[in-house]
């Protein structure tokens, strides 16, 4: 032991053992980078996807799941969607940064290739898929037109209600057939403001007719009213066709606000009439009043005249025959009085 501690180590040994271990620990880093990707570099070697072994390295440090990449790309290329379209690996890594759904993207591409739809990039796929949209879905609508329910499945009404212009109301259910435009996907209105246009348009088609039998006869000329319209602006859906699934005849509605314009008018009529019969009570007792009042006065006169007739015999301006001249006069109008109160009161004089 004391000779092998006595021993010097050369230094030039020293120096070949430590390039040993750095050589050793790199060809580990490169056995586990290779473990690791091999199976990914191999597919995209296989498939010429044009990933290379240091590209999934450096997803792996700007933190890209490298599968999804790999499986994407490979998808696109073995579809015939090459670099050329835009398509690329770092196209895709920064669409998947972004919060981008890569796989949704690139089927959605792939079906669009296939079906011969040369309006959609790549460009405007990503930009719809990051603005919330279903790029896979819009295409397949493209290709397979949807129909939509107008009212739709499970509103709380189960029909479009519409009144012609004799009154007549009618219940009409349709079908409105769409094609998703995918140069309106971003910005676009949605299925909402497909079933409230198609459900205004075939109100006003059918308040517009004469009559309800006219609409029963040719229910297709509320297809046309509405189709004339160009509901579908400024929408992602292009409309296909709009056909009337039924059509039921409801109440006669124009009878029923006839009727409650009568019972409005004639209470109208009534208020009126009592306000009328109101002034005309207060009238009469206004006038009874009056008439109180005179002869409340025609009494104050009255009594007046003894008084008068006592001051002239005092005064010797009254004689005698005069006296009974006036009480004849006064008895005469008394008389008389008397008569026209009993024609009054419909009796015999007294």
């Amino acid at each position: 032991m004391r000779m092998f501690a006595q021993q010097e180590i050369d230094p030039a040994t020293l120096v070949g053992l430590g390039i040993a271990i750095v050589i050793l620990i790199v060809l580990m880093v490169i056995f586990g980078i290779f473990a690791r990707y091999f199976r990914l570099w191999i597919q995209c070697v296989l498939t010429k996807a044009g990933i290379t072994i240091w590209d999934l390295l450096g997803m792996t440090f700007r933190k890209v799941n490298p599968t999804v990449i790999v499986r994407s790309k490979i998808m696109a290329v073995q579809a015939g969607i090459t670099d050329e379209m835009g398509l690329t690996s770092r196209a895709l890594e920064a669409h998947y940064l972004a919060g981008g759904n890569v796989p949704l993207v690139v089927r959605a591409l792939i079906a669009a290739q296939k079906a011969k739809i040369v309006d959609l990039s790549f460009r405007e796929a990503t930009a719809s898929d990051l603005a919330g949209r279903n790029v896979l879905e819009a295409v397949q609508t493209s290709v397979y037109p949807k129909v939509i329910d107008c009212p739709p499945r499970g509103s709380g009404k189960p029909s479009l209600d519409a009144m012609a212009k004799n009154g007549i109301q009618l219940k009409v259910r349709a079908r409105v057939t769409v094609r998703a435009n995918l140069q309106q996907l971003i910005g676009g209105a949605t299925e909402e403001t497909i079933v409230a246009r198609v459900g205004e348009g075939i109100v006003s088609a059918i308040g517009s007719a004469e009559t309800h039998a006219h609409v029963l006869e040719n229910p297709d000329m509320i297809s046309k009213a509405v189709l004339a319209r160009k509901l579908d602006s400024q929408t992602a859906f292009k409309i296909v066709s709009i056909d009337i699934a039924d059509i039921d005849v409801g109440e006669n509605i124009g009878a029923r606000l006839q009727a409650d314009q009568a019972e409005a008018d004639t209470r109208v009529a009534r208020a009126q009439a009592e306000g009328r019969r109101a002034a005309a009570v207060a009238c009469e007792q206004e006038m009874t009043a009056a008439i109180e009042d005179s002869r409340a006065k025609v009494v104050d006169a009255e009594a007046e005249v003894p008084k008068a007739m006592s001051e002239a015999f005092r005064t010797g301006k009254l004689g005698v025959l005069d006296y009974f001249k006036l009480r004849n006069v006064q008895a005469d109008t008394e008389m008389r009085k008397s008569i026209a109160s009993s024609a009054a009161a419909g009796g015999r004089p007294s």
